[in-house]
């Protein structure tokens, strides 16, 4: 019969019944010590969350990130979409490489005020396909939060992969807490069931709702001006009023979404005049509201 008291003889690396040694505590030690100080300099971090693929919740994230930093917030923008990432690409980063010594990473500038990292800046090809399991995951998210250079940041958006697995869940253990979550969907009835779980992810890891943005929803002529619904529309306003979240506002359809995305051009920076930019403009305001923020960065009752 198995002595349970003795583990001298066991194999299993994770067995919790093993002691660390010393030297193994003092690192983990440093390494929390590492992150905490990398995270108390940045005052708010907000993840972007999908239910699914294909609503782009990239592109939602990208120019939120963006937006903030016409603001004038400092703003990093971190990519944790280890399999597919495309932050570099809507940003017109691709090719970009990171630099540092054995304390520090830096991260690419991607425009005045906004920071990004990301795993397509670590690719040697664009093509390349990372085959990783979740510990692999886990470590490269830390990495990315303990080692980055990011300096002092009013907002850390996290462009999170589509579902609720492991990236998303990394980052809410390791960024304790986060600040809210923005979560991205289609008018389509497909979209909001998987939209809902998302939002069931936040609430049992007690990750503030800041709202729902409700994407491609509608088409408005940039000729004529008039609005065609594609697609279905007002789902995910629905969805957010009968969950009890916040909705932060529909953004229509834009070909030049496309045509920004694919030749690397900031879709915001370059057409910000566009009713499309003006609705992810729109859609920060409650999300500013809720810390306590003007449009201008100001803090509500302080006089500059």
């Amino acid at each position: 019969m198995t002595d349970n008291k003795s583990c001298e003889n066991c194999q299993v690396e994770s067995c919790s019944a093993k002691e660390k040694k010393p030297e193994e505590n003092d690192m983990e030690f440093k390494e929390r010590q590492d992150l905490a100080k990398r995270l108390c300099q940045i005052k708010y971090k907000i993840i972007v969350l999908s239910g699914k693929g294909g609503v782009g919740k990239s592109t939602v994230a990208a120019n939120l990130a963006m937006a903030l930093a016409r603001e004038g917030y400092q703003v990093g923008l971190m990519d944790i979409d280890i399999h597919g990432p495309s932050i570099p690409k809507l940003l017109g980063l691709e090719g970009a490489t990171i630099e540092g010594d054995e304390h520090d990473l830096q991260p690419v500038q991607a425009a005045e005020n906004l920071k990004v990292m990301s795993m397509g800046f670590i690719l040697r090809q664009a093509d390349d396909a990372v085959i990783w399991r979740g510990p692999l995951k886990m470590a490269v998210i830390k990495q990315f939060l303990k080692d980055v250079a990011w300096g002092e940041l009013d907002f850390l958006i996290i462009d999170s992969p589509p579902g609720t697995g492991d990236e998303p869940l990394s980052a809410a253990q390791l960024i304790e807490p986060l600040d809210g979550a923005i979560i991205v969907t289609t008018p389509q009835e497909l979209s909001i069931i998987d939209v809902q779980r998302s939002v069931g992810f936040c609430r049992k890891l007690k990750i503030p709702i800041l709202g729902v943005i409700e994407n491609m929803s509608g088409f408005v002529c940039p000729h004529c001006g008039k609005r065609t619904d594609i697609f279905k529309t007002g789902g995910g306003e629905r969805m957010a009023k009968e969950m009890g979240a916040p909705f932060l506002g529909k953004i229509p359809l834009e070909p030049r979404i496309v045509e920004a995305g694919d030749s690397g051009k900031p879709f915001l920076a370059h057409f910000a005049e566009t009713e499309t930019a003006k609705a992810f403009k729109k859609a920060l305001e409650p999300v500013l509201e809720v810390f306590g923020l003007n449009k201008k960065g100001i803090t509500k009752g302080e006089i500059k």
